[in-house]
């Protein structure tokens, strides 16, 4: 089968489930993986004739994606912050807002006076944020913690990958009394979806994606972020930041948690896409 040919088949076989934009992301992204080809060379190279090991492999592929298994998952890896990441199940897969957050992060780090600045990522997952701030930061000292042992691992495979050294470490944050350190930023896109946002999820999320790092309970959807707050009070430098990625329709109430436990100079950031997505706060006028 030729490449256009498969092009083909493939937006057929996909055309009942996916938007046609989503489809042809799909295609490029197998085709510069599988076969190291550019957009462009889908154009100009329309013959490029597929062996049937590699069409066998594609079509299995393309029965995962019916079943909206995500392409992250099944190539086992994705891109975050211009960087290269192993993900598997036992994360969520790095997202557009979070880099957001990480290029925030960069920008305000560079601000601070410390000659070396130890930073804290809470529910590092696949390790997307302390790696990226790592790979854009110099004289710094990163660490990062997750409920999750097989997060973990992924995260170390990620740092590795990179060649960015992160002290990495298994903790519930919800039982941490305390941290073992005092950092300049602490950082964290904790679980925030409600159990009643379910209906919003997308089935490829909702069916793949660990619920463990996705969702929070109705009743207490701050849970992760008071803690966190608690703690970054205790463990914040004197001109230290916390750095939270939030539910957008909780925006109000997080940033009012924050006024309540006594946070200065908070600042609520919208994403690209005009949602409330991200907050800065201080302990220091």
């Amino acid at each position: 089968m030729t490449l256009k040919e498969f092009k083909i088949f493939f937006s057929e076989e996909l055309s009942d489930i996916y938007p046609q934009t989503e489809i042809e992301s799909f295609f490029f992204i197998l085709v510069e993986d599988k076969f190291q080809l550019q957009r462009i060379d889908t154009v100009i190279k329309p013959d490029f004739l597929i062996t049937d090991q590699y069409l066998s492999e594609l079509k299995n592929i393309t029965k995962r994606l019916q079943k909206e298994e995500p392409l992250q998952y099944i190539l086992g890896k994705t891109e975050f912050y211009g960087l290269r990441f192993f993900v598997d199940k036992n994360t969520l897969i790095p997202r557009p807002e979070t880099e957001e957050l990480v290029a925030w992060a960069l920008l305000e780090s560079k601000k601070l006076s410390n000659n070396k600045l130890n930073i804290l990522d809470i529910g590092t997952g696949t390790g997307c944020i302390p790696i990226s701030l790592a790979k854009n930061l110099e004289n710094v000292t990163i660490s990062a913690v997750d409920i999750s042992s097989e997060a973990l691992k992924i995260a170390k495979r990620n740092a590795v990958l990179n060649n960015v050294e992160i002290d990495f470490n298994e903790l519930d944050i919800l039982e941490a009394k305390k941290l073992p350190q005092q950092f300049n930023i602490i950082i964290s896109n904790p679980p925030y979806v409600r159990e009643l946002e379910k209906v919003e999820i997308k089935n490829n999320v909702l069916e793949n994606e660990p619920h463990l790092a996705l969702f929070v309970d109705d009743k207490n959807p701050l849970i992760f972020y008071k803690k966190i707050a608690d703690l970054a009070k205790k463990h914040l430098t004197k001109d230290g930041l916390l750095f939270f990625e939030i539910n957008q329709y909780l925006s109000t109430e997080t940033v009012a948690m924050l006024v309540e436990k006594g946070f200065k100079n908070i600042e609520l950031k919208k994403d690209y896409f005009g949602n409330n997505r991200m907050i800065k706060a201080g302990i220091n006028t």
